[in-house]
């Protein structure tokens, strides 16, 4: 199996983790941001992740994950969602997309490995959320509004292994989000809401982004 990929793409991570806490090979091809003729070929328009497997193609990061989990019949995403977790991915947000994005376009991922790669990330994305300039100058009160949310988080969080206590979905969603976040500089990390993230980084094998943080 191949799975088709951005590094810094949370929706991607997703894919990634349930191979991770299955052990299930697969290899990882990093797209060029820029290339927008493969995965046109083999979805049908610009979208990663895509799973591929003796040549049929899968897109939708939960799909692959659904497929992926059910695949031995022994799946592992058995636990319940909660509303509670699915509020605080919802309210986190917007800070969230202004504090990572522009730190995305910044940090050495493969995906931008040539200056047409990076431009054209820089550029679809500050057609969404403006300029990168902007969310950089709005980094203190942004890193202030996430310091917030993930103190509530800290509340949320049952066990390092699962965040509901069992893994489900959440747990998917949940470290996709907060594996994004660790790209961010100078954040307060709740000591559940930390090992939470380190745990899941062994278990899945996705390194954090520590080592980019700006």
């Amino acid at each position: 199996m191949k799975l088709y990929i951005y590094d810094h793409c949370p929706f991607c991570v997703k894919a990634r983790i349930i191979f991770g806490l299955k052990h299930l090979p697969v290899t990882d091809v990093v797209l060029l941001n820029d290339d927008v003729s493969t995965p046109t070929r083999m979805i049908g328009r610009k979208m990663v992740p895509i799973l591929e497997t003796d040549g049929h193609f899968m897109g939708e990061s939960m799909d692959i994950v659904a497929h992926v989990d059910a695949m031995d019949g022994h799946p592992l995403l058995t636990g319940p969602t909660r509303p509670e977790t699915g509020q605080w991915l919802r309210d986190a947000q917007q800070a969230f997309i202004r504090l990572a994005l522009p730190r995305f376009a910044a940090a050495p991922f493969a995906e931008f490995a040539t200056t047409g790669a990076r431009l054209y990330f820089i550029e679809n994305k500050e057609a969404m959320i403006g300029s990168f300039s902007t969310c950089l100058a709005e980094s203190a009160a942004l890193r202030s509004s996430v310091n917030a949310d993930l103190a509530r988080l800290a509340k949320l969080i049952q066990r390092p292994d699962a965040v509901n206590g069992t893994l489900s979905t959440d747990d998917i969603h949940l470290f996709a989000h907060l594996r994004s976040l660790t790209i961010v500089a100078g954040l307060d990390w709740p000591m559940p809401v930390r090992a939470y993230c380190q745990h899941m980084s062994q278990a899945t094998g996705i390194p954090l982004l520590d080592h980019m943080a700006a």
